[in-house]
């Protein structure tokens, strides 16, 4: 699916409205290893995935990597609270393989916003998911035992354990790499 398809998917634009939209898009390629946005830079896009993931990480007081989020193909990906505060970004948001995206301004944004209801329909309910999905990341994490986090990977996003560096996951699991090698060889007896 690309992005035509996934903005036809909600049934609240017209194809014309999307096809001018996308020619206004830009096509980005960002390499493996290279960023999406660095903390301290203030957000100024959106990037929808064509092919390739991300991963999101800030750093702990202890000046760690914290890996809190992943972003796979046809999905959306910005440093958000950057973007709509106008403030300097306090995440990096890495490529961990080659990513080709199509980049939205957020002047675009906010211009389809002021002149068309559905495209503000259609941004709020893309903010909705966004918090709902944070909201149970925050639950999982803190309510959760380590195991019980591996296998809701497991059931929900099993593509995680099978692209996805052990450090990353353990980082975004909140658990040492240790840990999670046990936790995996517990759970494939």
């Amino acid at each position: 699916m690309d992005l035509k398809n996934h903005l036809q998917s909600f049934n609240l634009l017209t194809d014309v409205e999307i096809d001018d939209f996308i020619q206004q898009t830009s096509t980005k390629i960002i390499k493996k290893g290279d960023f999406f946005i660095k903390e301290g830079v203030i957000s100024k896009e959106v990037g929808f995935i064509n092919k390739g993931f991300f991963r999101s990480y800030y750093y702990n007081s202890n000046e760690e990597e914290v890996t809190y989020c992943f972003r796979f193909e046809k999905t959306f990906i910005s440093a958000y609270t950057s973007l709509l505060s106008q403030q300097p970004s306090v995440e990096n948001i890495q490529a961990l393989t080659d990513v080709e995206l199509n980049i939205i301004p957020r002047d675009l944004m906010i211009h389809l916003e002021k002149s068309n209801v559905n495209w503000l329909r259609l941004f709020k309910y893309f903010t909705e998911q966004e918090y709902m999905e944070m909201e149970k990341r925050i639950f999982l994490l803190q309510k959760e035992t380590a195991e019980k986090k591996y296998e809701d990977l497991l059931i929900h996003h099993p593509e995680y354990l099978q692209k996805i560096p052990l450090n990353y996951l353990a980082s975004y699991l909140g658990i040492t790499q240790r840990h999670l090698s046990r936790i995996r060889n517990s759970m494939s007896i």
